[in-house]
Formats: C-alpha cells, structure tokens, sequence
C-alpha cells in the first residue's frame, strides 16, 4: 500500500513537472507555437504568433518566449509559470513589429481598441505549458553568419556633425532613404541556436537579427512584419517540424533598407506594398537556414548558468526619474552566451560587446527587447550617439542617463566572466 502511495506522489511530481526530467548533463527541451491574434479584430493581413522553447539542464528550467508584438512585459506569467510550471526564468522577447495588436492600438485613433494584456498572457502561459508537454532530450549548437546588410543605420550625420532621422530630408539626402545608401554601423550577422533531438533532427532554431520590424509601419492592417514571414519561411524549410523564434537584437537606430509606403491613415486608399517585408523576410530566412543546415553538436552533456541583475540609472534631463532595468546573462555549455536585456539597445553597444566576448572564444548573442523583470527603459543609445542626437538618441525628456548602455553591456560582459569562473570572487 505505502509503495502504491509513493508512486501516486510521484507520479504527480512528474505530471506537475512535464513530461520528462532532466538528469545531471542532460538537455531536455521543449517547443510549442500558438496564434495570439484577437479574435475579431481586422483588419488582418497575417497572424501573429508566440512561439515557446523550455530548457532544463542541471536543476535549471527556463522558458523562452518569442512574440510578434512591439513589445511585452509581465509580472504574471512570470509568477504563474514559476507556480504551475516550475519555471525559474522567463524570458519574453518581442519581435517589435510596428503592426501587431497593440502597435495598431497605439498608431490608430480613429477608433477605440480593447486592452489586450490579459489575452497576451494567457496565451504566453498556455504555449509554455505546451512545449512542457512536449519535452525531449536534447542538444545544442550555435553560431553565426555574416551576409550583405538588410538594414541602415537611420540616424544619419549631417553637414553641421550632428545626426538627424532618415525620415528627415536635406540638401543631400532624401527622406526615407530610397537610394538604399547603406549607412553604418549596423551588425550584419545572423545569429542561430539550434536546438536538436539526440538522433539530430532539428527541433527549434532560434533566429537572432538586430534590425527594425517596422518595413510597414503605419500600414493599419495587423501583421508579424519580416520577422514573422521570415520564422515561416524557416519552418517550412525544414517541413515545418522546426519551430522558429525570431529574436530581434539591439536595432534601436537600425532600420530595413527596403520599406513600404507610410500610409496617412486608416482611410488611405493606397494599401501598403508588403512586398519589401516579404522580400527581406525571404533574404533573413535563407542566411539563417543556411546556418542552421551547417551547424553540428558534438556534446551530448549540456550546462546551463545563469546570473540576473537590476541595475539603477537616473534620468539624462530629469534627474528625478528613476531605471531599474533588469538584466539576464545565461552561458550554455560555457560558451555560447546570451544577453537578454529589455529596452532598445543602440547597434553600436551590441558590435562593442560582441567583438569582447568573443577574445574569450566565446559565441555571443544580445537578446534585445527581452523582458525578464521590471518595465522598458526605452530607447538606450551608446554615448556617442547621444551626443550626436536624433530619434532614440537625445529627443525624449524620459530617457536614462548618458553611458548607462555601456554600463549595461559592461555589466553582462563582467557576468559572463563570472559565469564561466575567469572573475575570481577573492584576492589571489
């Protein structure tokens, strides 16, 4: 009778759990993708989804969310996933589409559209407690792909030194960058993770690219954006057996060389051209496809370390505000290293810590717009930049201190070293 008991208890603890645990070394992983579009909610030109990845090694479960939303925090999936699902650490990245439900709230105001919050989360919740049904052992592997440019750096200097948006017009360049000049800096790499079952078959391709989701801004129509046409098409790549999340990285002052016509409103009756978002969708998709065909994991042993940390800024004009902008630095196998970090990160921060990182051998990834504590500070550019000025640089009254970017991607690089045990904790 008592043996009968234990096995009903554990039973349970293995259902409460999901479907399989991991043992010392062991990857196990999990992936699931959902359809978080409103219902009745038009007009609608293509779904936008959350696509969920759960790792667990060595005691550690996290949860990984990628939506196509312009942006999404919250305290309670954090706290619900942790209660139902032992979660440790939840990451939600946004693609930033400039289209999706709440971008569509926000641009349109010729009408009046309902709070989405709650609906968001639930379905955040539910793609998790998916992919925890849907566990198997696993392993990893990463890197990255250099190829011509998608983007521009918008912020583009002047004739008198200072840095002014694309979208305005001089003497010498026209607004919106229709030559395709390919103003710099941007990182013109793909990143990949590739998360495989034990016998190689992909199951999960996480897609990282620093460059704006906003091709058809003010289109009016609900839409993924590149991003989301760009996860499809790896996906079918792979016969759809794959699950793709995009994770946009520090493409504060990055925009797409290829852009549609910004509608004046709802009631323009010239529709926006979508074919420059299908066209740099399909040139991301065929870089990062390419990557992932390429990349092998030799270890069958997977470690997975984690560090979080919030720091504290003040404002750059009103001293009075206050930043706590929450940090989290994970090192898988103790050299593939991601920076997840919230708010719009300056290009500019991520080339700098990138080309750090990588003096250690390591494979580094900045996983911007990436919630994982605490509200969005915002735009974050690099010191030079905000004193260059210009949209995200130096314009809003709410904007954080001068240096606190590199502050930030200072403190993830001191994480890492920590992390991978080169920072000694005492005198030597």
């Amino acid at each position: 009778m008592k043996q009968y008991i234990w096995l009903i208890i554990l039973l349970k603890i293995f259902v409460l759990s999901g479907s399989l645990m991991a043992a010392e070394g062991q990857l196990i992983a999990g992936t699931a993708k959902i359809n978080i579009t409103p219902r009745n909610i038009l007009p609608l030109h293509d779904s936008v989804y959350a696509r969920s990845l759960v790792l667990e090694a060595d005691g550690i479960r996290i949860a990984q969310v990628a939506v196509d939303l312009v942006g999404f925090e919250s305290d309670r999936v954090a706290k619900v996933c942790k209660e139902k699902y032992g979660i440790s650490h939840v990451l939600i990245s946004a693609s930033h589409s400039h289209s999706c439900p709440i971008a569509l709230a926000l641009f349109d105001r010729s009408k009046t559209y309902p709070s989405y919050t709650t609906f968001f989360e639930d379905r955040i919740i539910e793609v998790i407690g998916m992919a925890l049904k849907n566990t198997f052992p696993a392993r990893v592997s990463a890197g990255h792909r250099t190829f011509p440019q998608l983007g521009f750096n918008r912020l583009i200097i002047r004739e008198d030194g200072r840095a002014r948006e694309s979208w305005f017009a001089d003497d010498h360049y026209n607004t919106e960058n229709p030559e395709r000049i390919p103003f710099g800096p941007v990182d013109p790499e793909v990143g990949v993770v590739k998360i495989e079952d034990m016998s190689g078959n992909p199951k999960v391709i996480l897609m990282n690219y620093a460059c704006h989701s906003d091709i058809v801004c003010f289109n009016y129509e609900i839409s993924a954006d590149y991003p989301g046409f760009a996860a499809r098409k790896v996906e079918e790549a792979f016969d759809n057996k794959v699950n793709c999340l995009f994770v946009q990285g520090a493409a504060g002052n990055v925009e797409s060389l290829q852009i549609s016509r910004r509608r004046s409103g709802p009631e323009d009756p010239v529709k926006s051209d979508y074919t420059p978002m299908v066209r740099t969708g399909e040139l991301l998709a065929y870089e990062a496809i390419r990557l992932a065909k390429q990349l092998r994991a030799d270890n069958d042993q997977t470690t997975i370390n984690i560090r979080k940390d919030s720091l504290h800024f003040t404002g750059r004009y009103n001293k009075e505000l206050s930043f706590n902008v929450h940090l989290t630095t994970i090192l898988i196998n103790n050299n593939i290293l991601i920076a997840a970090c919230p708010g719009e990160l300056f290009v500019q921060l991520q080339l700098e810590w990138k080309n750090k990182v990588r003096l250690a051998n390591a494979v580094p990834f900045v996983f911007g717009y990436t919630w994982t504590g605490g509200k969005s500070p915002g735009y974050i550019p690099d010191i030079r930049s905000a004193a260059l000025g210009g949209f995200g640089a130096d314009q809003s009254s709410h904007m954080m201190e001068v240096g606190s970017g590199e502050v930030i991607m200072n403190k993830q690089l001191e994480n890492f070293y920590k992390l991978n045990g080169l920072m000694r904790q005492t005198p030597q």
